[in-house]
């Protein structure tokens, strides 16, 4: 493949970020620019910072209302390539935004690792049969995505032919510590009793089956990117449920596996961390080597930019509550977030996904005022 600069009049300002947009082609083929989101991770000089929300196919959605009617498992949405690609794609034709992350779930490799699951409408995430044991840990299978999920591959595959080039498509995956979080407490908790018990007290237990879940992701994270993922999101979202000194043992170490490990693979592929309530760990974050770190609401962008430092890129962070207000309310919080993150290396998101009931037209309005933001 060979990758060449565009020619543009660049935007001037002192800095020593690359001032042309990449584009890659094949042999004989067009040359093709590179997502706007893809530029800007790699602190390439953009117009604006791209965009997309996370949850933005959901609920909140009309179109997705009548998709649940019709099909009301979640798992059976989830795992069939054609509604996977439909209901991904609800949010690109409605609103267009720079990034189009697969519709999915983080606990849908756990069948592929003899996990036994489902996703109950009103409960959520119930595991069958909850992992605290070290016989338990060894009927845990390496995941193989090819095998057993191959309809994310092909969903992936899909969604880079219909976006073609004008948005970037996005993969994600859960973290290790989240996933074990999960399994050991039987679904979603308040207090994390169970997996702290068990990292408290049987470590060795806990670190056998994130080792396997580390494994697993890695490999999950390499598939996606192979069938069409441009960059993909890994969500530990109760790694803050630890403590620092907890964190640098049961979740960091996991985290900087997996993302050496998909590096080695895949060098150019932007890797997204996202942990809710994650103010006391930005730092650590970070050590993870990871290309951009998603701030969730709580913590001052300016603040989270500072602590960060200027070589890692950062997502959000809007309050996803904000969505509920006035239109005026929406544009001068989107304003406050975009002028606190400064030019380049910011992708524009909510701090947490689009909550249920968030008015359709609102999030329209979102997008409208993000995309006319010019640097």
């Amino acid at each position: 493949m060979l990758c060449v600069n565009t020619s543009f009049v660049p935007i001037s300002f002192s800095s020593s970020k690359l001032r042309t947009p990449i584009s890659c082609t094949l042999p004989g083929t067009v040359a093709a620019a590179e997502p706007l989101l893809l530029n800007a991770v790699r602190g390439v000089d953009v117009e604006r910072p791209p965009v997309w929300l996370m949850r933005q196919a959901g609920r909140y959605m009309k179109s997705y209302q009548t998709i649940c009617e019709k099909y009301p498992s979640f798992r059976e949405r989830s795992e069939n390539v054609d509604l996977v690609v439909e209901i991904s794609l609800q949010p690109w034709h409605v609103f267009k935004p720079d990034g189009v992350i697969l519709f999915s779930d983080i606990l849908t490799p756990l069948s592929g690792m003899n996990i036994p699951f489902d996703i109950v409408k009103g409960k959520g995430p119930v595991i069958f049969d909850p992992i605290h044991t070290a016989a338990q840990v060894n009927e845990v299978r390496e995941f193989i995505p090819e095998d057993s999920v191959p309809y994310v591959g092909e969903a992936l595959t899909i969604l880079r032919k219909e976006v073609d080039h004008k948005a970037a498509v996005l993969g994600f995956v859960g973290a290790p510590f989240t996933l074990a979080s999960y399994v050991v407490e039987g679904g979603s908790s308040k207090n994390f009793s169970k997996i702290k018990r068990l990292a408290f007290s049987e470590s060795k237990i806990l670190h056998s089956l994130l080792q396997k879940f580390t494994t697993s992701m890695a490999r999950y994270i390499q598939y996606q990117a192979d069938n069409g993922a441009q960059a993909v999101q890994i969500f530990d979202s109760w790694a803050t449920e630890l403590s620092p000194v907890d964190f640098e043992e049961f979740s960091l170490p996991y985290l900087k596996q997996i993302i050496d490990t998909v590096k080695k693979s895949h060098p150019k592929l932007p890797l997204i961390l996202y942990a809710s309530g994650s103010g006391g760990l930005l730092e650590r974050l970070a050590l993870t080597g990871v290309d951009v770190v998603s701030l969730d609401w709580t913590v001052d962008m300016a603040d989270g930019r500072r602590r960060l430092g200027p070589n890692i890129a950062v997502q959000g962070n809007v309050d996803p509550g904000v969505l509920f207000g006035s239109k005026d309310f929406i544009t001068d919080r989107i304003n406050d977030t975009v002028r606190k993150a400064g030019r380049g290396k910011h992708i524009l998101n909510l701090g947490h996904g689009i909550k249920v009931g968030t008015p359709e037209e609102n999030v329209a309005h979102f997008f409208e005022v993000a995309k006319s933001i010019r640097y």
